[in-house]
């Protein structure tokens, strides 16, 4: 893939390892080294080539057309939701190195936005006069776990944020419903997903290469929020708590957001040769190495060994 295994592996998110065992043995990277990372892979989202981009998507069949156009809305708009949601995180640090980190992550959504708006307006050829009026006709093409997640969970949890930055359970919940639940578990499965589709294909080179860099910079996000609800859960074994329930709570709501339109949530579908239980168990299992390099499982009933 444009952004190799390794590679990710490097931005220190364990939901990238191979198995559980190497995920609870993983050291964390702590803010100041994924601060070092970032200055190092800093990208420019107005310098990606579009221009075989255009003449692909001109060629694309009409279910490629229509999926892309629905899979890369919750990712324009979820990016957007971030950017302005993510003030109270960094009003929340603990230290510098944890405020400078912070404040590359909000940059970093701010230029994801700005590379899914290029997309949406130079290729996809959305014609309205801002991006405003273009997030507005994009967000047409999502669902009502869309909604649920982005409108209300995250707004919800930025709120009490903003309103006290020192309320570590606050800060909790926002980083399980942030990293763990949007970014961890929804876009970082969708892009895996997306970007083998094109690749596989030979397609979209430019929007690939793309991808690829908001996937890394997603990665080391991920990195960030389970080093914190280590150290938080290790402190407070009743934050552990706190984030196994808010877990409970909005992973059903993320498996909605994931069902495409046409589809019955209840039941298997398939979307360009993915079946439901191959992007679930995607999901799933990298959820699972990111809880075990925590501490906290999903369930705290014993598990078989």
């Amino acid at each position: 893939m444009a952004t190799t295994l390794l590679e990710l592996t490097q931005q220190g998110d364990p939901g990238t390892l191979q198995s559980e065992q190497q995920a609870k043995k993983i050291q964390l990277l702590t803010p100041q080294q994924l601060y070092g990372l970032w200055e190092r892979q800093n990208w420019v989202s107005q310098e990606i080539d579009f221009g075989a981009d255009l003449e692909h998507w001109r060629n694309l069949n009409e279910e490629e057309r229509e999926w892309a156009v629905w899979s890369l809305a919750s990712f324009f708009i979820g990016e957007e939701r971030v950017t302005t949601q993510f003030s109270g995180l960094v009003m929340a640090y603990e230290d510098e190195q944890e405020e400078a980190f912070l404040t590359t992550q909000q940059v970093d959504e701010a230029r994801h936005m700005q590379f899914f708006d290029r997309f949406y307006r130079e290729v996809i050829g959305l014609r309205q006069a801002d991006i405003e009026g273009r997030l507005a006709c994009v967000r047409e093409d999502l669902n009502d776990a869309f909604t649920e997640l982005f409108d209300r969970a995250l707004v919800e949890a930025a709120r009490r944020l903003i309103e006290d930055p020192s309320d570590t359970a606050a800060k909790v919940d926002f980083v399980t419903t942030y990293h763990m639940v949007i970014e961890g578990t929804l876009a970082l499965t969708g892009q895996h997903f997306i970007t083998k589709y094109w690749e596989d294909n030979d397609l979209l080179p430019g929007f690939v290469e793309g991808f690829g860099k908001v996937a890394r910079d997603e990665h080391r996000h991920v990195a960030y929020g389970t080093w914190y609800l280590k150290q938080a859960c290790e402190r407070d074994e009743r934050l552990a708590d706190r984030m196994r329930a808010k877990l409970t709570e909005l992973l059903p709501v993320a498996n909605g957001v994931l069902v495409p339109p046409g589809k019955d949530p209840n039941e298997e579908w398939e979307m360009l040769g993915y079946t439901s239980a191959e992007i679930h168990e995607f999901a799933f299992n990298a959820l699972t190495r990111r809880l075990k390099a925590i501490g906290v499982p999903l369930t705290t009933e014993p598990v078989a060994a």
